[in-house]
């Protein structure tokens, strides 16, 4: 059994990640003013000492704790170390996101240090952002020179300002987005806040008064203890919830070439410039924002730099590059000031257009190369660097793929748009589609939006901003299993969004899109191309093909309309099908993120 200690937007996050696995769990917090919908998880309020936690973690069997809290819940996060610690009961800080030092802000490790500072400026009227728990620690200050308060609008906190005897007409109650407003009105000598970090709007609070050049303090958050492991995002959450609660999650996640690559980069480059030191884990920022570390098994040093070896895991989704090795020789060079992308041993070359990449240079997709390139700069910000990616059983696991269909020669590719693998190929992988839908339905939603995966729900979330995140389920692949569930649940509203690779695969009948079941049928786009109108140009392009994307480039406005409302109302009536109660849109998106095409067509007039 799971426990967490919540109560912050970092809490939430926890919670619907552990939802996804259909346990049960704990999700603890000190008052019931925070409105969460647990599916899975039961709700424990109220303080917890050493003594009720102890016998909490006892009497509910807990292996693992989650401490989501707020950062300056100094008490709690005190009081979690020592009973854990006493325990032997890991704990994972899943950590907010916090900005850079500067030196901009004037750091305060206290609050009597803090009231020293602002004595010495001198400050005679302040704006305290630190919130209403930090009026009695501050008192000495704000009895002696004019402060004004921001406080959440609520009883307990007008209960604890008026136990401190503070002055309600110098009480504002926060409202988002009226930071500059504030300021404006009060107009302070100086600023304080907390290190309260991107949940906490810090950067917001104190944009105001940087602007104007008023003094800023902040009090910077405490220290955790040294048990704690620290994650600072869903991907490293869940990792870390495998690892040390195997049985958790049903399904485990990997990741993509490009993310293992981007490791071997990361750690070949710290020897480059670390005189050849060898590090076991590196880390690397995903797509998503998200720093997480891979492993690093090998490096050794070559003629121009240094290689290092990471080993690419795929998780449940055991593919042909499953436990493969990957290696990054990293060396720099005069001969250009960029980051330069190189052919190693069983990486594939590029012989045909359409993927996005130039021809005669290694298959190395976009992502991983951005991926790359970011660690680099972060570390050696001006300068050129050559990358040579290898894979030693590349040109061998080729010939498993459908890579030379593509025009990929000699080699995989290194790919990755998410830099995670979800196991797509799994029955596993279509339990938790369930998992998704019924925890949208017992939140109570009336509309589901299916997507394919991280990219195409990304894009879905902006162009339906009022639903809630529950309310987006991945179907990966599996089209068909996904409307199936939905349609045994009732759902009475479905939007399913697709990219145009996926797409020309349903509208043929194949509610399973998995690249190792069924590949773009050049045959049938002829006869959708033919059904639709379109001229013999648009015949001649689809013989060319090298992927179903390229169409979106190659058409004429004229063809692509008519083609492409083809393939929309294709792909509705293969899922209509599989849910004759529900009312299906199906959405059609461009490599842009744009829904380009819809079926029915009146989507955009309806939806205004």
């Amino acid at each position: 059994m799971i426990l967490i200690f919540g109560g912050t937007t970092e809490g939430r996050i926890v919670s619907s990640i552990l939802d996804e696995s259909g346990k049960e769990y704990y999700y603890s917090t000190k008052g019931d003013f925070q409105q969460i919908d647990l599916v899975h998880g039961e709700r424990v309020s109220g303080a917890m000492t050493h003594e009720v936690m102890r016998d909490f973690i006892r009497e509910k069997d807990i292996r693992l704790v989650i401490d989501a809290a707020h950062p300056f819940a100094a008490v709690l996060h005190k009081t979690i170390g020592e009973v854990t610690a006493a325990l032997s009961i890991p704990v994972v800080r899943y950590e907010r996101r916090y900005s850079e030092r500067t030196g901009q802000v004037i750091e305060c490790a206290s609050y009597q240090e803090m009231i020293e500072k602002l004595e010495a400026q001198p400050c005679h009227r302040l704006l305290a952002l630190t919130g209403v728990n930090t009026l009695i620690p501050l008192k000495p200050f704000w009895e002696k020179h004019e402060s004004f308060f921001r406080i959440l609008d609520r009883d307990d906190s007008r209960e604890k300002a008026e136990a401190a005897g503070f002055p309600f007409s110098h009480i504002r109650y926060f409202r988002e987005g009226e930071d500059q407003a504030l300021f404006d009105e009060i107009q302070p000598d100086a600023v304080i806040t907390k290190e309260s970090g991107e949940s906490g709007f810090f950067e917001e609070k104190i944009a105001p008064a940087l602007a104007a050049g008023v003094p800023v303090y902040m009090i910077t958050r405490p220290a955790l203890p040294a048990h704690y492991e620290q994650v600072q995002g869903p991907v490293g959450l869940r990792k870390a919830v495998e690892r040390l609660c195997p049985d958790f999650f049903p399904l485990k996640t990997g990741f993509t070439t490009g993310s293992t690559a981007t490791a071997a980069t990361a750690a070949a480059l710290h020897a480059l410039l670390h005189e050849g030191e060898f590090i076991d884990s590196a880390e690397i920022i995903l797509p998503s924002g998200e720093e997480v570390k891979l492993p690093v098994e090998r490096l050794e040093r070559t003629e121009r730099g240094y290689r290092a070896m990471a080993r690419k895991y795929s998780g449940d989704d055991p593919d042909v590059t499953h436990l493969t090795e990957i290696c990054s020789e990293v060396a720099f060079t005069e001969e250009h000031d960029g980051v330069r992308f190189l052919q190693g041993e069983g990486v594939g070359i590029v012989t045909l257009p359409g993927l996005g990449l130039e021809i005669g240079g290694p298959a190395i997709n976009k992502t991983p190369r951005q991926m790359m390139e970011t660690i680099v700069r972060r570390h050696y910000p001006v300068g050129g660097v050559d990358i040579t990616i290898s894979i030693p059983q590349g040109r061998e696991l080729a010939s498993k793929t459908f890579n030379p269909r593509l025009g990929i020669l000699d080699g995989i590719s290194v790919v990755g748009t998410s830099g995670v693998v979800k196991p797509f190929s799994s029955e596993a992988f279509i339990a938790s589609i369930v998992r998704q839908a019924d925890v949208a339905v017992a939140l109570g939603a009336d509309t589901i939006v299916i997507n394919s995966g991280a990219k195409s729900e990304k894009y879905l979330k902006a162009a339906f901003p009022d639903l809630p995140f529950q309310s987006f389920v991945q179907y990966g692949n599996f089209i068909g299993e996904t409307l199936e569930k939905l349609a045994s649940l009732s759902i009475p509203k479905i939007y399913m969004g697709i990219m145009l690779g996926k797409a020309v695969k349903l509208a043929e009948g194949n509610m399973d899109t998995h690249s190792k079941k069924v590949v773009m049928n050049k045959a049938y786009l002829h006869t959708v191309a033919t059904k639709a109108g379109c001229t013999d140009r648009a015949h001649t392009l689809i013989d060319g093909l090298t992927l179903a994307r390229e169409l979106w480039q190659g058409l004429s406005a004229e063809d692509l309309d008519r083609f492409m409302h083809q393939i929309t109302e294709s792909c509705h009536e293969a899922g209509a099908r599989l849910v004759p109660e529900s009312e299906l849109s199906v959405l059609l998106i461009d490599d842009e993120g744009n829904i380009r095409y819809t079926y029915p067509r009146d989507f955009f007039q309806a939806n205004k």
